[in-house]
């Protein structure tokens, strides 16, 4: 259901998007007296400010034959929503046969938190991956559901934000 709701909201955002109007190629061409600077949200190459951004050198290294298919799984890269409307990404770079992982963590907008992105390290037990606690005080756990998907747990400055996230 979780699921369907944010597949939803996605489509939703994929439309809003796509039904932007554009601005007449001719006034690209003509000297503009006044400048005006284009609002984001027309502006293709723009990220919404409350964007969670990956850096894009960030690489995941397959698991090796030795480690078992069920810390396996949790290889990937990841993307959610806090909420509903914070969006994260979790990238779980390396992961070996005791279970431990390093990871990269991206948050958008969450609560007064600003976005930010921290590399980190974590352990998975059972079927649950417990990062260590990211620079800005957050604490994330992320359980695999039998659907393949991720119960993300968000906890910072006494709230907690909770998602589900799909392997990207």
């Amino acid at each position: 259901m979780m699921r369907n709701t944010m597949l939803g909201f996605a489509a939703l955002a994929l439309a809003a998007c796509q039904s932007a109007p554009e601005a007449p190629q001719s006034a690209a061409l003509e000297p503009a007296s006044n400048p005006v600077a284009v609002p984001a949200a027309l502006d293709p190459a723009a990220v919404s400010p409350g964007s969670a951004i990956m850096d894009q050198s960030v690489t995941i290294t397959p698991p090796a034959k030795g480690v078992p298919a069920k810390y396996a799984a949790f290889s990937g890269m990841w993307a959610g929503r806090l909420e509903g409307t914070s969006e994260a990404k979790v990238a779980v770079q390396t992961i070996s046969p005791n279970g431990k992982v390093t990871v990269t963590f991206a948050w958008g907008i969450v609560g007064d938190n600003n976005p930010g992105e921290a590399a980190g390290a974590g352990k998975i037990v059972g079927t649950t991956l417990k990062l260590g606690r990211l620079p800005n005080g957050a604490d994330v756990s992320l359980m695999m559901l039998p659907d393949g998907t991720l119960a993300a747990t968000y906890m910072l400055a006494g709230q907690t934000y909770t998602g589900v996230f799909i392997r990207q």
